[in-house]
């Protein structure tokens, strides 16, 4: 438990990390959402353009070195290649160095002297993903939950630009107990019975990736002293079997660098997902994933009900409220925890530890003297 009049600041390197941790892939957008026209985005405090040529996703740095306009401002008069809009600066995307500048003419002497910084991209999932470390990148399969990655993988994405810190965003997906208090007003649990107050462990997965919240105990409702019994349920919910939002068929699992998979409980045969993608220490990337997994027909359906409920009830009304809370916490404060926070420390304590570092920089030795 967190010392009274202490907050985030008592996590240090957690603390640093209010744009994110850099040694990551992080999924940018939908791949059917990049095409020939640059687009400008910010991940981990990094400004990039990104762009699609050739049937291929590059990324590089948003800036020309000529006169710092942002290359997402410009054009592709070539394939594989992006033209700053001032001046015509135009700049290999395969590599990101100076090809042309094409306002003073072929034989310009400034080509070849300039380069922008390339970032790392890969397609995968129906994502595309961008390495925005300093290191060498690790395989984009290490940092992508690996169910996600099957052939029969039925996934539909959701992404949107949202105000709050993404540090605060993932520990309210991952939070214990919110989702008994700020979602009962929900209509996506309008027909669910959720537990009132649980007793928590967190649990690592077999792979040591994924910690999981696991109820000890689940209690329905309770008496409180001088108050009376809560929750109160409404008529759907009293002659419902199933304790949803409180029981371990309904499992919530949080992984480095920010993603949330919240298995449904039942007979639901789906599970959501969470990216919180850092931008500023102010906003953040909100990429959500309905996913289900199976053939043609399966696929089918399963479109039916996402773009017939689940977007409008889950991810828009449910969610919603997530977004709003998660908006009026400041980037800083003093907090004072109780029980269900063991889910945020756990989640603070594994970044703290866990997550990547750039790797040391090697100057190299000195050999040793001939006998």
């Amino acid at each position: 438990m967190a010392e009274p009049g202490r907050g985030i600041d008592r996590w240090e390197r957690y603390c640093q990390a209010a744009e994110g941790f850099t040694e990551y892939w992080y999924p940018a957008m939908a791949s059917p959402k990049l095409g020939s026209k640059p687009q400008a985005v910010r991940i981990a405090g990094r400004d990039m353009v990104m762009v699609r040529s050739g049937g291929r996703a590059y990324a590089l740095e948003d800036v020309c070195p000529h006169r710092r306009i942002p290359l997402s401002e410009g054009r592709c008069e070539f394939e594989h290649t992006i033209s700053c809009v001032y001046h015509g600066w135009t700049f290999d995307l395969r590599s990101g160095a100076l090809v042309a500048a094409l306002t003073d003419g072929p034989d310009s002497p400034i080509v070849g002297k300039v380069s922008v910084r390339r970032f790392p991209v890969e397609e995968r999932a129906g994502l595309v993903w961008v390495w925005t470390g300093d290191g060498e990148p690790v395989p984009v399969e290490d940092d992508i939950p690996e169910e996600l990655l099957r052939a029969d993988a039925i996934i539909v994405p959701l992404l949107r630009k949202v105000e709050g810190n993404w540090r605060y965003a993932t520990e309210n997906g991952f939070d214990e107990s919110h989702g008994k208090f700020l979602h009962r007003t929900a209509w996506w649990v309008f027909f669910k019975r959720m537990s009132g107050w649980n007793v928590t462990e967190i649990v690592r997965s077999p792979d040591g990736k994924w910690l999981t919240r696991a109820q000890m105990e689940v209690h329905a409702d309770d008496d409180y002293p001088g108050l009376g019994r809560w929750p109160r349920f409404n008529l759907f919910q009293r002659r419902a079997k199933s304790v949803a939002q409180g029981s371990n068929k309904h499992p919530v699992s949080v992984r480095l660098p920010g993603t949330l998979r919240v298995v449904q409980p039942d007979s639901a045969d789906w599970t959501h997902y969470e990216w919180y993608v850092p931008a500023t220490r102010n906003t953040y990337r909100y990429l959500v994933l309905a996913v289900t997994w199976g053939g043609a027909l399966k696929r089918a359906l399963f479109h039916l009900r996402y773009w017939t409920y689940i977007l409008w009830v889950h991810h828009y009304g449910f969610n919603n409220q997530d977004l709003r809370v998660v908006k009026l916490m400041p980037d800083t404060h003093p907090e004072r925890l109780f029980r269900p926070d063991v889910s945020i420390t756990a989640w603070r304590r594994m970044c703290e530890e866990e997550a990547r570092r750039l790797p040391p920089k090697t100057t190299g030795t000195i050999p040793a003297a001939a006998e």
